[in-house]
């Protein structure tokens, strides 16, 4: 490298990604699936799966908070099924806490709504 390329570099404009809010909430459901996945696995520690857990419930109480607020420009019909969804989510957690039910619907629900935030976000 000359120091005439470091020069005309140091003064570039920084050009980085502007992420919608679209994209930030599928990268976090992209985050909390990937530690369900790893939850999941037979090898998978209790502290795994306990932890993969709170983060899920973490977003999904958020989701839940933020579609039941008034100011909420999404359509009714799709914020009662997302609230419907966060509900499941939460009770199902509990059970998967304790061992009596599988990680594998929430990370199919979190894969569901990472592929319609991909869509919206393609449209977009």
């Amino acid at each position: 490298m000359t120091t005439s390329y470091l020069a005309q570099s140091a003064y570039n404009p920084v050009r980085s990604a502007v992420k919608t809010e679209r994209g930030t909430e599928h990268a976090a459901f992209e985050r909390v699936t990937v530690q369900l996945s790893r939850a999941n696995r037979p090898e998978a520690s209790v502290a795994q799966r306990a932890s993969a857990l709170h983060d899920n419930r973490r977003l999904w109480t958020l989701l839940a908070a933020n579609v039941a607020d008034s100011a909420n420009a999404l359509p009714q019909a799709l914020r009662a099924q997302i609230f419907y969804l966060a509900e499941f989510t939460l009770q199902h957690s509990r059970k998967a806490l304790s061992g009596d039910a599988s990680l594998a619907p929430l990370i199919d629900i979190n894969t569901a709504v990472m592929r319609g935030l991909r869509g919206e976000a393609q449209a977009a």
